[in-house]
């Protein structure tokens, strides 16, 4: 059994569209029911005993290859979803982050998220991180160049990771839905020692009841972080 507790659930969120195309809809419907389900599992993450973040990829930076159409209703779905889930955030206790690049983003959005985190930093039951505009090694590089900006001549490990822009923890457990295995340049430095799970149950469909399952499976699991 494990002896580490699960503390940060990171979760690449897969299988929106192949939903929306399995059901006869459009794209968009897959979107709009997953933005459901990352409000029930974070609502879940808040009131677990252990979990203290959880981090969810929703928008990478290969994201921007979709169609245009695409695109722009996954940006107003995200100002949207923001707006809705002020509520939800207050209710539960749950602080709101984004990390990744911004910049891209409309001069609404960008307000939209800073004032979401700002109404929400005292907030202590949950961290819910959403990945926008995120690439891992993007953010492995921006934390390197902002440490030769600060003039230093060699960097340890520690301080790479207190440069990133998820200086939180480490990852404890990743899981992907959809039946992807792959890791898709999501939190590179942050998973080295984590443990992986992949559901083949598209992110529409995934449940608390599941991840529950999946949290009973981590804990019957020994973490050795490359000792014996």
């Amino acid at each position: 059994m494990s002896d580490t507790p699960l503390k940060h659930l990171a979760i690449i969120m897969d299988g929106n569209g192949r939903w929306a195309k399995q059901r006869g809809l459009k794209r968009t419907k897959g979107h709009e029911k997953g933005a459901e389900i990352i409000r029930e599992i974070t609502t879940y993450c808040a009131k677990h005993p252990t979990i203290e973040t959880a981090t969810f990829y929703a928008f990478s930076t290969e994201n921007w290859k979709r169609p245009k159409l695409e695109v722009e209703f996954l940006m107003k779905m995200l100002e949207k979803y923001l707006k809705e889930e002020l509520n939800t955030y207050q209710e539960h206790g749950i602080r709101f982050q984004a990390i990744g690049d911004l910049s891209r983003f409309s001069k609404a959005l960008q307000k939209r998220i800073l004032k979401t985190q700002e109404l929400t930093k005292n907030n202590t039951s949950l961290i819910q991180v959403l990945a926008l505009n995120y690439g891992g090694r993007a953010e492995i590089t921006a934390a390197v160049n902002r440490l030769i900006t600060e003039g230093n001549k060699s960097v340890t490990e520690e301080d790479i990771s207190a440069a990133l822009q998820t200086p939180y923890s480490d990852i404890d457990l990743l899981i992907r839905t959809s039946g992807e295995e792959r890791i898709s340049n999501f939190l590179l430095w942050q998973l080295s020692y984590s443990e992986l799970y992949f559901t083949p149950t598209l992110w529409p469909d995934f449940n608390a009841k599941e991840l529950d399952t999946i949290i009973e499976n981590y804990t019957q699991r020994t973490r050795r972080f490359g000792g014996v």
